[in-house]
């Protein structure tokens, strides 16, 4: 069962210990660089986000994730609209990934994908 204050908590915490990158930019290229653990893309995103994003997370083998909306990605990183985060720390995303009933391993790869 995920469990959706717990999730957007996590996020919260992440961003301010500086492990979460936002935007289709940053995002985008933390999985291009190797540093994303977990990525999540809003629900509300478009089409096309949501299969750059997926293709790209299964090349290079990271978490991928639809949750929420925009709002709701943002303002639990304190940002506005946000289509798109990646987190960049293993433990926070072993986190998150829990409490979305995920099994997110050390090297970034989802089994349940």
């Amino acid at each position: 069962m995920v469990q959706i204050r717990k999730v957007l908590g996590s996020l919260g915490l992440a961003m301010k210990a500086g492990d979460v990158v936002s935007g289709e930019f940053m995002t985008e290229k933390s999985i291009r660089e190797g540093i994303a653990r977990l990525v999540i893309v809003a629900k509300d995103a478009s089409g096309n986000t949501k299969k750059k994003f997926a293709d790209s997370c299964h090349f290079y083998h990271v978490p991928y994730v639809e949750f929420g909306d925009k709002e709701m990605l943002g303002k639990a990183i304190g940002k506005e609209f946000r289509a798109s985060v990646a987190v960049t720390n293993s433990g926070f995303a072993k986190a998150i990934g829990k409490n979305l009933d995920l099994e997110v391993t050390k090297y970034g790869k989802n089994e349940n994908i």
